[in-house]
């Protein structure tokens, strides 16, 4: 059976690190990337591995490849602190990189929790992200804020579910908030992108409608509307911040 290490990056996750790597701990390697958390995140990582690296802050797309690099396994299944891999979805694992597949990736659904209730709409289910491959075929992209896996060759889908416990409560959700649209609009910034009355009024209309009507958010209650609206507002500051740094040069 091929083998396969799990990688992921975290910063005061205290409250997630446990629950998130036991879930793993059936694997063959873990590999965290800790960015000097302030609480005992780093402990309890090495508690089920040896390979806790504690570094300075390098960036998203920087720390996960640093983590990738020292990772050994045929196979990598990146995660999140705050997401869980099944027992169905591990054992779908072990089978997929235990045959002769001939892919060398695969995409995962992602069931999230948000508020308190699993979101089957608003477009973040079954929300396929590409989280497992093999190490010598990918690497992370170099964007700011929600970089993916940039793979090199053929990819499949997986039958399971990750299960993202993601918000709990609107404070740590808009402690994200504020730092996501900031990188946001920076890589906008880099890209030579403008932002005006237009991108600051119809974007954020234009999200809500996909997210609420066109993706069904409308039948996930009122915390389908939350994020819906949050998400809309997300948009709108991330082009905010970009205009701001556009006409004052602050951020």
């Amino acid at each position: 059976m091929s083998s396969l290490s799990v990688i992921l990056i975290t910063l005061n996750e205290e409250e997630n690190i446990k629950s998130c790597l036991q879930s793993v701990q059936w694997a063959d390697e873990i590999v965290v990337v800790d960015s000097h958390s302030k609480d005992k995140t780093a402990e309890i990582a090495r508690q089920f591995t040896e390979k806790v690296i504690v570094i300075d802050w390098m960036g998203y797309s920087a720390n996960k490849n640093l983590a990738l690099e020292n990772a050994t396994g045929e196979w990598v299944l990146w995660i999140d602190a705050d997401e869980r891999v099944t027992p169905e979805l591990a054992r779908e694992i072990k089978k997929v990189i235990g045959t002769n597949t001939e892919k060398d990736g695969f995409e995962i659904a992602r069931k999230a929790f948000f508020l308190g209730r699993w979101i089957k709409h608003c477009g973040w289910y079954p929300g396929y992200v590409l989280r497992l491959f093999r190490r010598q075929k990918a690497h992370f992209s170099e964007n700011k804020v929600h970089e993916g896996v940039v793979l090199k060759g053929n990819r499949g889908r997986l039958k399971g579910s990750l299960v993202h416990y993601t918000d709990n409560n609107l404070e740590h959700y808009l402690w994200k908030f504020n730092r996501y649209t900031s990188y946001a609009a920076d890589e906008l910034a880099e890209k030579q992108r403008s932002a005006g009355l237009l991108s600051i009024l119809f974007r954020p209309l234009h999200a809500f409608v996909k997210m609420y009507v066109l993706k069904l958010g409308i039948l996930d209650g009122v915390e389908g509307l939350m994020l819906c609206l949050l998400s809309s507002g997300y948009v709108a500051m991330k082009y905010a911040k970009l205009w701001e740094l556009k006409n004052t040069g602050s951020g």
